[in-house]
């Protein structure tokens, strides 16, 4: 094991003495070359960036944090001094959204989004599809919107503003591109049968 992703929950909502444990016990441990955390906290509590929590975080390098953005109004004056301190930190942000039917199922929005996280530091990442997690299935758009998104985004905007399109596996297959799926092939080129 080389790569240690602190999420579940969210870390960044430990206290401070709690969250420098953890990382320095990860990273006493010598195989272990990278730790990620994911979080909301920048987006939802953007106070809890505070300068000492980027003092304890720029000390476990390299560390990385992957944010999660649904909608570009989230973004406001706070979140981007949030996300400022972290990169001033030497924190490389990337950012998560899971595509959301009636919030975020079109070009323009993604757009907007996308480029409002790359003026603050903050990579888009992964563009997601919805799992298929009883209770949210209203929320769930078809593949196809996610494709013709980023279809509208190519030429539009920089290749920083395109996100991998990507689906959360059933059963713990992780995170694959679209590109894989439609193809019948992940990881190693064992079949995604299970995806719908």
């Amino acid at each position: 094991m080389r790569d240690v992703l602190l999420s579940g929950g969210d870390p960044l909502l430990l206290p401070d003495d709690r969250l420098e444990w953890i990382l320095s016990s990860v990273r006493a441990i010598k195989h272990v070359d990278i730790v990620r955390i994911g979080t909301r906290v920048p987006g939802a509590l953007p106070q809890r960036i505070t300068t000492r929590l980027c003092r304890i975080l720029g000390k476990y390098h390299p560390l990385y944090m992957n944010l999660h953005f649904n909608h570009p109004d989230e973004i406001t004056d706070e979140t981007a001094e949030a996300c400022a301190r972290l990169a001033g930190a030497g924190i490389p942000l990337g950012s998560q959204t899971v595509l959301l039917r009636g919030i975020n199922d079109d070009p323009k929005t993604i757009r907007a989004l996308m480029t409002r996280l790359l003026t603050m530091r903050v990579r888009p990442y992964y563009l997601l599809q919805g799992d298929l997690t009883e209770g949210t299935g209203h929320f769930r758009t078809p593949i196809q919107t996610g494709l013709n998104i980023l279809r509208a985004l190519r030429g539009s905007v920089s290749g920083l503003a395109i996100p991998a399109y990507v689906v959360d596996l059933p059963g713990g297959g992780g995170k694959v591109p679209w590109c894989q799926v439609i193809s019948g092939v992940w990881k190693g080129g064992r079949p995604c049968s299970s995806i719908t």
